[in-house]
This record gives structure tokens, C-alpha cells and sequence, in this order.
């Protein structure tokens, strides 16, 4: 009966105490919630860069709830100041066995504060992840690609690689290179190349559209050309000069060649018949 005893008086003293936790808990996130969202709207209202919003938003979010944690904890009469010591020591001791993740937010910061590129812009990072700028995280940077496929990039990898920002300017030169056969004309297919552009409602009048020889491949000659777009329109300029650029040459009867190979039949005489 003692222990009966014992156990009661426990859950009498301490159910107000867990059921306060309990509802501290719950407004708590509920008001961190209402807090972050609303410095969400207010820095879209204010015009903060978007880069920036997701990052301090969750820096304040996590901030708060760390805060709430420490309040809950002196619910139960722990001390919060041997609390926060004791959470020093875990972070200290959490932060050298998470050293990378560290760095990651180091990055972070290193990006916000020197803006190698912004929300909605295209990049391309370590020269195969290329995609729009979507979100700065706290440890991560997220791509969008073409293909609407997410990519999630290590703030550490971020910084310690190479940053294509193609978008970044406002303008961007679109590359493109096209074949014609030996037996085309050169100037004929310049022509339509430029005819081309100027019909193309994404290219820029200035600077002006040119088309030179590249290269004279093994079975092609090689027309290269880089109208300037709004960084926006790139796809869009691209996806139209190789469509209708291949349709005039068929209307010109300028042959986009293939690889060929000539083979050369060297014929030989049969032995004759020795007795």
C-alpha cells in the first residue's frame, strides 16, 4: 500500500505540472508557427530578398523552440541554468560529431552574404547540377530542374565548388551549333540561320545575332551562332531556334548530315595454281 501511496501522491503532484507541459507544448509550437509565418509575411511586404526569408525564418523558428524546450523543462523545477550548461556541453559534444553539417551552415551564411546567386535564377554548381534556384536553407541549397526534378545541394559542396550563374546577368547567351553538309552553302545557311532568329520572338535585337564558321568537322561544317535572350527565355529561345531552324534547312534542302564512313574495296587476284 506504501508504494500504492506513493505512486498517487506523484501522479497528483506532477499531472497538473505534465498536463501544463502538455498545453504549454502545443500553444507554444502553435504560436512559434503563427510567429514564422508572419515574419514570412512581413519580409515579403517589406521586400526582403527571397533568398534571405526562408533562412531567417527557420534560424527564428528553431531559435524559438529551443527557447519553449528550456521554459517546459522549468515547469519541472529543473534549474535552466545547469539546463543550459548541460545543453552547452551536448551541443558543443553534437557539434564536433556533426562538423559537416556545421559547415554547411557556415555556407549558408557565406552565401547570403555574398549572393553568388539569387532565388529564381538558373545555375549550374560543381558543373553537373544545373537547375532555378528554388531555396536557401539553413545547410542545403534547392534546384529545380527542367524536368521539374528537385535537387538538394550541400551548402559546403555549394561553396567549395565551381558557381555557374548563367541567369544572373538579366541576359544570357543562348549556344548553339548546327551541321550542314560539305556540298551546302555556307552563306545559304547563314541566312536562314538569322532569318530565324529574327522571327523568334525571345532573341534580343542588341546585341546582334551572328553566325560563324565553328569548326569543319569529320563529315560536317559546323555553323555556330549565340543570340543574347532575358535570362528567363533561355529554354524557351533555345527549344525554338533548334525546332524551326531544322525545318527551314528541309525547306532549303540543307542536309543536317550523319557520321558517314567511305569504305574502299581494293581487289585482289586469286592465287594461281602452283604444281
Amino acid at each position: 500500500m506504501d508504494y500504492l501511496d506513493k505512486i498517487t501522491s506523484m501522479g497528483i503532484e506532477y499531472a497538473p505540472k505534465v498536463i501544463g507541459a502538455i498545453l504549454t507544448l502545443i500553444i507554444g509550437f502553435w504560436i512559434i508557427g503563427w510567429i514564422t509565418n508572419m515574419l514570412k509575411r512581413m519580409m515579403t511586404k517589406r521586400g526582403v530578398d527571397e533568398t534571405i526569408r526562408p533562412f531567417l525564418a527557420s534560424l527564428v523558428n528553431t531559435g524559438l523552440k529551443i527557447m519553449l524546450l528550456l521554459s517546459v523543462a522549468g515547469m519541472f523545477g529543473i534549474e535552466t541554468t545547469s539546463f543550459v550548461a548541460i545543453f552547452g556541453a551536448m551541443a558543443f559534444a553534437l557539434g564536433m560529431a556533426l562538423q559537416g553539417s556545421l559547415g554547411h551552415f557556415a555556407s549558408g551564411v557565406l552565401i547570403l552574404i555574398f549572393k553568388p546567386y539569387k532565388v529564381s535564377e538558373l545555375v549550374t554548381i560543381g558543373g553537373d547540377n544545373t537547375g532555378t534556384v528554388e531555396e536557401v536553407q539553413i545547410f542545403n541549397t534547392v534546384l529545380r530542374t527542367l524536368d521539374n526534378k528537385k535537387i538538394i545541394v550541400p551548402n559546403g559542396l555549394v561553396t567549395s565548388n565551381i558557381i555557374t550563374n548563367i541567369s544572373g546577368q538579366g541576359t544570357v547567351g543562348v549556344e548553339m551549333t548546327f551541321g550542314i553538309g560539305y556540298n551546302n552553302s555556307i552563306d545559304e545557311a547563314r541566312k536562314v540561320i538569322l532569318r530565324v532568329g529574327e522571327e523568334c520572338p525571345y532573341i534580343l535585337n542588341e546585341p546582334k545575332q551572328g553566325v560563324v564558321v565553328a569548326e569543319l568537322g569529320d563529315s560536317s561544317v559546323n555553323l555556330a551562332t549565340r543570340p543574347f535572350v532575358k535570362s528567363e527565355h533561355y529554354w524557351d529561345a533555345f527549344f525554338y531556334m533548334q525546332e524551326n531552324v531544322k525545318k527551314e534547312f528541309d525547306k532549303h534542302n540543307i542536309g543536317i548530315p550523319y557520321p558517314t564512313m567511305d569504305i574502299n574495296m581494293v581487289p585482289t587476284t586469286a592465287p594461281s595454281n602452283v604444281n
